[in-house]
Protein backbone atom coordinates (compact mmCIF):
# COMPACT_ATOMS: atom_id res chain seq x y z
CA UNK A 1 0.00 0.00 0.00
CA UNK A 2 2.40 2.44 0.98
CA UNK A 3 4.69 1.61 -2.34
CA UNK A 4 1.14 2.30 -4.42
CA UNK A 5 0.75 5.40 -2.52
CA UNK A 6 3.99 6.59 -2.73
CA UNK A 7 3.71 6.02 -6.88
CA UNK A 8 0.23 8.31 -6.74
CA UNK A 9 -0.89 11.02 -8.50
CA UNK A 10 1.51 10.13 -11.28
CA UNK A 11 0.24 6.37 -12.17
CA UNK A 12 -3.02 8.21 -12.32
CA UNK A 13 -2.22 9.74 -15.26
CA UNK A 14 -2.73 8.47 -18.16
CA UNK A 15 0.53 7.81 -20.46
CA UNK A 16 -1.56 9.87 -24.04
CA UNK A 17 -1.75 12.84 -22.45
CA UNK A 18 2.23 14.08 -22.55
CA UNK A 19 1.37 13.39 -26.24
CA UNK A 20 -1.00 16.22 -26.03
CA UNK A 21 1.37 18.25 -24.02
CA UNK A 22 4.54 17.78 -26.07
CA UNK A 23 3.89 20.32 -28.95
CA UNK A 24 3.15 23.24 -26.83
CA UNK A 25 5.88 23.09 -24.72
CA UNK A 26 7.82 25.69 -26.34
CA UNK A 27 4.97 28.31 -26.39
CA UNK A 28 4.49 27.35 -22.39
CA UNK A 29 7.66 27.99 -22.11
CA UNK A 30 7.47 31.43 -23.25
CA UNK A 31 4.54 32.32 -21.57
CA UNK A 32 6.39 30.71 -17.83
CA UNK A 33 9.44 33.29 -18.85
CA UNK A 34 7.42 35.96 -19.97
CA UNK A 35 5.34 35.94 -16.58
CA UNK A 36 7.71 35.34 -14.44
CA UNK A 37 10.02 38.34 -15.81
CA UNK A 38 7.41 40.45 -15.30
CA UNK A 39 6.13 39.67 -11.85
CA UNK A 40 9.78 38.43 -10.21
CA UNK A 41 11.81 41.76 -10.46
CA UNK A 42 14.71 40.21 -9.69
CA UNK A 43 14.21 37.76 -13.30
CA UNK A 44 13.90 40.87 -15.30
CA UNK A 45 17.61 41.57 -16.32
CA UNK A 46 17.06 42.72 -20.14
CA UNK A 47 20.91 43.33 -20.44
CA UNK A 48 21.97 39.90 -18.92
CA UNK A 49 21.54 37.52 -22.13
CA UNK A 50 23.49 34.73 -19.37
CA UNK A 51 20.76 35.40 -17.23
CA UNK A 52 17.65 34.81 -19.74
CA UNK A 53 19.56 32.22 -20.91
CA UNK A 54 19.71 30.16 -17.60
CA UNK A 55 16.17 31.00 -16.99
CA UNK A 56 15.06 29.00 -20.07
CA UNK A 57 17.48 26.40 -19.50
CA UNK A 58 15.36 26.11 -15.97
CA UNK A 59 12.06 26.47 -17.36
CA UNK A 60 12.45 23.75 -20.55
CA UNK A 61 14.25 21.47 -18.13
CA UNK A 62 11.39 21.30 -15.36
CA UNK A 63 8.23 21.21 -18.43
CA UNK A 64 10.35 18.67 -20.35
CA UNK A 65 10.89 16.47 -17.30
CA UNK A 66 6.87 17.17 -16.34
CA UNK A 67 6.06 15.50 -19.23
CA UNK A 68 8.66 12.88 -19.53
CA UNK A 69 7.09 11.61 -16.24
CA UNK A 70 3.31 11.64 -17.41
CA UNK A 71 4.60 9.32 -20.13
CA UNK A 72 6.33 6.98 -17.18
CA UNK A 73 5.29 7.44 -13.53
CA UNK A 74 8.70 5.45 -12.74
CA UNK A 75 11.14 8.28 -14.80
CA UNK A 76 13.96 9.11 -12.76
CA UNK A 77 13.90 12.58 -10.99
CA UNK A 78 17.84 12.66 -10.21
CA UNK A 79 18.93 15.33 -13.65
CA UNK A 80 16.40 17.49 -12.70
CA UNK A 81 16.35 17.45 -9.02
CA UNK A 82 20.29 17.71 -9.03
CA UNK A 83 19.97 20.94 -11.46
CA UNK A 84 17.71 22.71 -8.52
CA UNK A 85 19.83 21.41 -5.84
CA UNK A 86 22.48 23.83 -7.97
CA UNK A 87 20.90 26.58 -8.58
CA UNK A 88 20.12 26.61 -4.40
CA UNK A 89 24.10 26.24 -4.03
CA UNK A 90 23.99 29.05 -7.09
CA UNK A 91 21.80 31.75 -4.64
CA UNK A 92 23.77 30.79 -1.73
CA UNK A 93 27.31 31.74 -3.41
CA UNK A 94 25.87 34.91 -5.05
CA UNK A 95 24.37 35.56 -1.00
CA UNK A 96 21.16 35.71 -2.26
CA UNK A 97 18.05 34.60 -0.67
CA UNK A 98 15.75 31.58 -2.13
CA UNK A 99 12.60 33.52 -2.15
CA UNK A 100 12.72 34.97 -5.40
CA UNK A 101 13.31 31.74 -6.74
CA UNK A 102 10.58 30.25 -4.79
CA UNK A 103 8.54 33.19 -5.85
CA UNK A 104 9.31 32.15 -9.87
CA UNK A 105 8.80 28.34 -8.86
CA UNK A 106 4.82 29.41 -7.85
CA UNK A 107 3.95 31.72 -10.81
CA UNK A 108 5.83 29.47 -13.02
CA UNK A 109 3.20 26.69 -11.78
CA UNK A 110 0.51 28.84 -11.82
CA UNK A 111 1.20 29.73 -16.03
CA UNK A 112 1.20 25.49 -16.07
CA UNK A 113 -1.87 24.61 -14.63
CA UNK A 114 -4.00 27.37 -16.25
CA UNK A 115 -2.51 25.98 -19.85
CA UNK A 116 -3.29 22.61 -18.71
CA UNK A 117 -6.46 23.37 -17.81
CA UNK A 118 -7.47 25.31 -21.17
CA UNK A 119 -6.47 21.81 -22.51
CA UNK A 120 -8.01 19.63 -20.67
CA UNK A 121 -11.71 21.32 -21.46
CA UNK A 122 -10.66 20.97 -25.23
CA UNK A 123 -9.76 17.39 -25.16
CA UNK A 124 -12.53 17.30 -22.39
CA UNK A 125 -10.19 15.55 -19.11
CA UNK A 126 -12.28 13.81 -17.01
CA UNK A 127 -12.39 16.04 -13.51
CA UNK A 128 -10.66 13.32 -11.72
CA UNK A 129 -7.77 12.89 -14.28
CA UNK A 130 -7.75 16.66 -14.66
CA UNK A 131 -7.43 16.57 -10.08
CA UNK A 132 -4.75 14.17 -10.21
CA UNK A 133 -2.64 16.68 -12.91
CA UNK A 134 -2.79 19.24 -10.44
CA UNK A 135 -1.95 17.17 -7.63
CA UNK A 136 1.21 15.74 -9.48
CA UNK A 137 2.38 19.79 -10.31
CA UNK A 138 2.14 20.44 -6.80
CA UNK A 139 4.05 17.62 -5.92
CA UNK A 140 6.42 18.35 -8.32
CA UNK A 141 6.78 21.38 -7.10
CA UNK A 142 7.50 20.98 -3.96
CA UNK A 143 10.33 18.25 -5.18
CA UNK A 144 11.96 20.84 -7.15
CA UNK A 145 11.41 23.58 -3.93
CA UNK A 146 13.04 21.20 -1.49
CA UNK A 147 15.87 20.26 -3.71
CA UNK A 148 16.99 23.89 -4.24
CA UNK A 149 16.12 24.11 -0.11
CA UNK A 150 18.92 21.51 0.14
CA UNK A 151 21.69 22.56 -1.66
CA UNK A 152 20.80 26.14 -0.25
CA UNK A 153 21.50 24.93 2.89
CA UNK A 154 24.65 22.57 1.60
CA UNK A 155 26.20 25.88 0.62
CA UNK A 156 25.54 27.93 3.20
CA UNK A 157 27.20 25.21 5.94
CA UNK A 158 30.20 24.83 3.20
CA UNK A 159 30.73 28.39 3.52
CA UNK A 160 29.89 29.18 7.33
CA UNK A 161 32.19 26.35 7.95
CA UNK A 162 35.07 27.50 5.78
CA UNK A 163 34.58 31.06 7.62
CA UNK A 164 35.05 29.26 10.85
CA UNK A 165 38.01 27.69 10.07
CA UNK A 166 39.78 30.87 8.82
CA UNK A 167 38.87 32.48 11.88
CA UNK A 168 40.06 30.06 13.75
CA UNK A 169 43.70 30.79 11.76
CA UNK A 170 43.42 33.94 12.54
CA UNK A 171 42.87 32.91 16.06
CA UNK A 172 46.12 31.23 16.51
CA UNK A 173 48.07 34.05 14.31
CA UNK A 174 46.64 36.99 16.83
CA UNK A 175 47.90 34.61 19.86
CA UNK A 176 50.93 33.77 18.30
CA UNK A 177 54.53 34.20 20.12
CA UNK A 178 56.45 36.00 18.68
CA UNK A 179 53.91 38.41 16.98
CA UNK A 180 53.08 37.36 13.56
CA UNK A 181 53.38 40.28 10.71
CA UNK A 182 50.82 43.02 10.67
CA UNK A 183 50.42 42.07 6.65
CA UNK A 184 49.88 38.33 7.63
CA UNK A 185 46.94 39.26 10.06
CA UNK A 186 45.40 41.43 7.47
CA UNK A 187 44.80 39.62 5.34
CA UNK A 188 43.44 36.75 7.50
CA UNK A 189 41.25 39.54 9.09
CA UNK A 190 39.92 40.54 4.94
CA UNK A 191 39.31 36.48 4.10
CA UNK A 192 37.44 36.15 7.47
CA UNK A 193 35.16 39.28 7.48
CA UNK A 194 37.10 40.64 10.48
CA UNK A 195 37.07 44.33 10.58
CA UNK A 196 40.80 45.01 12.84
CA UNK A 197 40.20 47.11 15.71
CA UNK A 198 42.41 49.27 17.47
CA UNK A 199 42.60 47.09 20.36
CA UNK A 200 41.48 43.31 21.26
CA UNK A 201 41.24 41.37 25.38
CA UNK A 202 41.73 37.75 24.87
CA UNK A 203 39.27 35.65 27.32
CA UNK A 204 40.24 32.50 28.31
CA UNK A 205 37.09 30.21 29.29
CA UNK A 206 37.24 27.42 31.74
CA UNK A 207 35.13 24.11 30.37
CA UNK A 208 31.25 23.92 31.10
CA UNK A 209 28.76 21.80 31.18
CA UNK A 210 25.24 22.19 29.46
CA UNK A 211 24.64 25.37 27.20
CA UNK A 212 26.51 26.06 24.19
CA UNK A 213 27.44 29.98 24.50
CA UNK A 214 26.51 31.97 21.61
CA UNK A 215 28.66 35.46 20.87
CA UNK A 216 27.97 38.50 19.07
CA UNK A 217 29.56 37.92 15.47
CA UNK A 218 32.86 40.00 15.85
CA UNK A 219 33.91 37.93 18.46
CA UNK A 220 36.54 35.17 17.21
CA UNK A 221 36.05 32.05 19.03
CA UNK A 222 37.58 28.92 19.10
CA UNK A 223 35.96 26.39 21.57
CA UNK A 224 37.58 23.56 20.81
CA UNK A 225 41.18 24.55 21.97
CA UNK A 226 42.30 22.74 25.34
CA UNK A 227 41.91 25.98 27.17
CA UNK A 228 38.74 27.65 24.96
CA UNK A 229 39.65 31.11 24.25
CA UNK A 230 38.11 34.49 22.40
CA UNK A 231 39.08 37.65 21.18
CA UNK A 232 37.09 40.82 21.60
CA UNK A 233 37.60 43.75 19.68
CA UNK A 234 37.60 47.22 21.34
CA UNK A 235 36.72 45.99 24.74
CA UNK A 236 36.68 49.18 26.31
CA UNK A 237 34.13 50.92 23.73
CA UNK A 238 31.02 52.44 24.94
CA UNK A 239 28.73 49.61 26.25
CA UNK A 240 30.99 47.02 25.49
CA UNK A 241 32.05 45.82 29.11
CA UNK A 242 28.09 44.99 29.57
CA UNK A 243 28.27 43.57 26.38
CA UNK A 244 30.76 41.24 27.08
CA UNK A 245 29.45 40.26 30.50
CA UNK A 246 26.01 39.16 29.37
CA UNK A 247 27.31 37.42 26.44
CA UNK A 248 29.19 35.42 29.18
CA UNK A 249 26.70 35.35 31.66
CA UNK A 250 27.39 31.45 33.03
CA UNK A 251 30.36 30.84 32.38
CA UNK A 252 33.94 30.75 34.26
CA UNK A 253 35.29 33.23 32.01
CA UNK A 254 38.66 35.53 32.48
CA UNK A 255 39.22 38.50 30.88
CA UNK A 256 42.98 39.82 30.00
CA UNK A 257 43.91 42.87 29.65
CA UNK A 258 43.47 45.01 26.70
CA UNK A 259 46.36 45.60 24.09
CA UNK A 260 46.84 46.78 20.58
CA UNK A 261 45.87 43.84 18.22
CA UNK A 262 49.83 42.80 17.81
CA UNK A 263 49.90 42.19 21.51
CA UNK A 264 46.84 39.91 21.63
CA UNK A 265 49.35 36.70 22.94
CA UNK A 266 49.92 39.31 25.93
CA UNK A 267 46.52 39.20 26.96
CA UNK A 268 45.45 35.82 26.61
CA UNK A 269 48.44 34.96 28.52
CA UNK A 270 47.73 36.93 31.28
CA UNK A 271 43.55 35.76 30.81
CA UNK A 272 44.96 31.97 31.32
CA UNK A 273 47.23 32.89 33.94
CA UNK A 274 44.45 34.05 35.85
CA UNK A 275 42.02 31.61 35.03
CA UNK A 276 44.70 28.65 36.43
CA UNK A 277 44.32 30.72 39.43
CA UNK A 278 41.00 30.75 39.52
CA UNK A 279 40.54 27.03 39.25
CA UNK A 280 43.20 26.38 41.80
CA UNK A 281 41.36 28.96 44.44
CA UNK A 282 43.83 31.24 44.57
CA UNK A 283 41.30 33.59 43.49
CA UNK A 284 38.05 33.67 44.38
CA UNK A 285 35.38 33.38 41.29
CA UNK A 286 32.82 35.47 41.96
CA UNK A 287 29.70 35.69 40.28
CA UNK A 288 30.51 37.27 36.89
CA UNK A 289 33.06 37.83 34.58
CA UNK A 290 36.74 37.70 35.77
CA UNK A 291 39.20 40.43 34.76
CA UNK A 292 42.79 39.86 34.85
CA UNK A 293 43.29 43.81 35.30
CA UNK A 294 41.91 43.30 38.77
CA UNK A 295 44.36 40.57 40.34
CA UNK A 296 47.51 42.30 38.47
CA UNK A 297 49.50 41.60 42.34
CA UNK A 298 48.32 37.64 42.70
CA UNK A 299 49.36 37.37 38.97
CA UNK A 300 52.24 39.20 40.04
CA UNK A 301 53.07 36.84 43.53
CA UNK A 302 52.31 34.15 41.25
CA UNK A 303 54.56 35.03 38.28
CA UNK A 304 57.10 32.44 39.29
CA UNK A 305 56.41 30.34 42.22
CA UNK A 306 59.05 28.76 42.75
CA UNK A 307 60.43 32.06 43.22
CA UNK A 308 58.54 33.17 45.69
CA UNK A 309 58.84 29.74 47.25
CA UNK A 310 62.84 30.14 47.43
CA UNK A 311 62.34 33.74 48.96
CA UNK A 312 59.64 31.98 51.61
CA UNK A 313 62.16 29.05 52.07
CA UNK A 314 64.96 32.58 53.05
CA UNK A 315 62.66 35.39 54.72
CA UNK A 316 60.34 32.52 56.90
CA UNK A 317 63.13 30.77 58.12
CA UNK A 318 62.37 31.72 61.84
CA UNK A 319 59.00 30.14 62.30
CA UNK A 320 60.46 26.75 60.58
CA UNK A 321 61.19 25.01 64.06
CA UNK A 322 57.74 25.81 65.76
CA UNK A 323 54.53 23.81 65.01
CA UNK A 324 52.00 24.48 62.54
CA UNK A 325 49.98 25.51 64.20
CA UNK A 326 52.04 28.32 65.94
CA UNK A 327 53.29 28.98 62.50
CA UNK A 328 49.83 29.99 61.38
CA UNK A 329 48.78 32.12 63.95
CA UNK A 330 52.34 33.98 63.70
CA UNK A 331 52.24 34.23 60.57
CA UNK A 332 48.46 35.74 60.41
CA UNK A 333 49.95 38.45 63.00
CA UNK A 334 52.81 39.35 61.10
CA UNK A 335 51.17 39.89 57.92
CA UNK A 336 48.42 41.94 60.02
CA UNK A 337 51.17 44.24 61.45
CA UNK A 338 52.51 44.58 57.66
CA UNK A 339 49.53 45.52 56.60
CA UNK A 340 48.73 47.94 59.07
CA UNK A 341 51.37 49.87 59.16
CA UNK A 342 52.57 48.12 62.94
CA UNK A 343 49.62 49.02 64.53
CA UNK A 344 48.82 46.45 66.86
CA UNK A 345 45.12 48.11 67.78
CA UNK A 346 44.45 47.58 64.42
CA UNK A 347 45.99 44.55 64.04
CA UNK A 348 43.60 43.53 66.93
CA UNK A 349 40.48 44.17 64.67
CA UNK A 350 41.59 42.99 62.10
CA UNK A 351 42.03 39.06 63.83
CA UNK A 352 39.71 39.58 66.11
CA UNK A 353 41.63 38.72 69.17
CA UNK A 354 42.40 40.84 72.57
CA UNK A 355 45.46 43.67 72.01
CA UNK A 356 47.09 42.26 74.67
CA UNK A 357 47.10 38.67 72.51
CA UNK A 358 48.38 40.72 69.70
CA UNK A 359 51.14 42.49 71.51
CA UNK A 360 52.23 38.88 73.27
CA UNK A 361 52.40 37.44 69.35
CA UNK A 362 54.36 40.68 68.25
CA UNK A 363 57.31 40.08 70.82
CA UNK A 364 57.27 36.59 70.35
CA UNK A 365 58.28 37.64 66.46
CA UNK A 366 60.60 40.45 67.47
CA UNK A 367 62.53 37.96 69.22
CA UNK A 368 62.35 34.87 66.33
CA UNK A 369 63.06 37.81 63.42
CA UNK A 370 64.98 40.46 65.55
CA UNK A 371 66.67 43.48 63.66
CA UNK A 372 64.84 41.92 59.87
CA UNK A 373 61.50 43.71 61.29
CA UNK A 374 63.43 47.12 61.40
CA UNK A 375 64.47 46.89 57.62
CA UNK A 376 62.11 47.96 55.13
CA UNK A 377 63.41 45.81 52.07
CA UNK A 378 62.99 42.65 54.67
CA UNK A 379 59.38 43.62 55.80
CA UNK A 380 58.64 44.31 52.33
CA UNK A 381 59.57 40.74 51.36
CA UNK A 382 57.66 39.25 54.16
CA UNK A 383 54.68 40.88 53.12
CA UNK A 384 55.29 39.13 49.63
CA UNK A 385 55.65 35.88 51.02
CA UNK A 386 53.03 35.94 53.86
CA UNK A 387 50.47 37.42 51.36
CA UNK A 388 51.41 34.22 49.01
CA UNK A 389 50.93 31.74 52.10
CA UNK A 390 47.51 33.32 52.92
CA UNK A 391 46.04 32.98 49.22
CA UNK A 392 46.87 29.19 49.75
CA UNK A 393 46.25 28.90 53.50
CA UNK A 394 42.79 27.12 52.69
CA UNK A 395 44.78 24.77 49.74
CA UNK A 396 45.16 21.21 50.78
CA UNK A 397 48.12 19.78 49.44
CA UNK A 398 49.57 22.87 47.72
CA UNK A 399 53.57 22.76 47.83
CA UNK A 400 53.95 26.17 46.47
CA UNK A 401 55.41 27.31 49.91
CA UNK A 402 57.38 24.59 51.93
CA UNK A 403 58.88 25.40 55.52
CA UNK A 404 62.72 26.18 55.18
CA UNK A 405 63.24 23.08 57.12
CA UNK A 406 61.24 20.41 58.57
CA UNK A 407 61.76 19.98 62.43
CA UNK A 408 60.99 18.02 65.63
CA UNK A 409 58.14 20.08 68.14
CA UNK A 410 57.49 19.80 71.44
CA UNK A 411 55.81 16.91 71.27
CA UNK A 412 58.33 15.10 69.12
CA UNK A 413 56.69 15.18 65.93
CA UNK A 414 57.83 16.45 62.45
CA UNK A 415 56.44 20.35 61.83
CA UNK A 416 55.97 22.10 58.77
CA UNK A 417 55.76 25.55 57.20
CA UNK A 418 53.49 24.62 54.60
CA UNK A 419 49.13 23.50 55.39
CA UNK A 420 48.97 20.31 54.51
Amino acid sequence: MADEAAGRPWADLPRELADHMRPHLDEVADDMIQEIQSRVREYDRPGDGSYSGTLRLAVERVLHYFVDRVADSGHEPASVTDFFRAIGRGEAGEGRSLDAMQTAMRVGGMVAWRRIAEGASVLEVAPRTLGAVGEALMMFQDELAAAAAEGFAQAKAAVAGEMQRRRRRLLDLLFADPPAAPEAIADLAAAAHWPVPRTVAAVALGRQEGRQAAFPPDILADLTRRTPSLIVPDPDGPGRAKLIDRALSGTLAVVGPTVPVAEAARSVQWARKTLGLVQRGVIEADAGVIRSVEHMSTLILFQDEELITSLAALRLAPLSHLRASQQDRLAETLLAWLQSGRNANEVAMRLHVHPQTVRYRLRQLEELFGDQLLDPDLRFDLEIVLRARALLADRPGEQILPAAKEAVGDSGEVVNFRRS
